[in-house]
């Protein structure tokens, strides 16, 4: 959804009214003229915990056959091999 515009040139807004706005239309873009001044989003005081889906990237990444052999010298000491 776009972001509702308000032009500031007609006179200023409260921070009450924006707040008002705000309650139906969840972004909210400032204009003066033509040109935006500031953006303002509303805050989800407790959003709702999204249901995980088991599998859903499932095969999308992979583990190294070797990832659990030990590290060489080298990487620790930072000498050229």
């Amino acid at each position: 959804m776009a972001p509702k515009k308000i032009t500031l040139d007609n006179g200023n807004m409260t921070v009450d009214e924006l707040l008002n706005v705000l309650r139906s239309n969840p972004e909210i873009l400032l204009m003066r003229g033509d040109a935006p001044v500031a953006h303002i989003a509303s805050v989800v005081a407790n959003p709702q915990p999204r249901q995980r889906v088991l599998g859903l990237h499932e095969g999308a990444g992979w583990i190294s056959d070797d990832f659990t052999d030990a590290l060489p010298t080298t990487f620790w000491t930072g000498e050229d091999a």
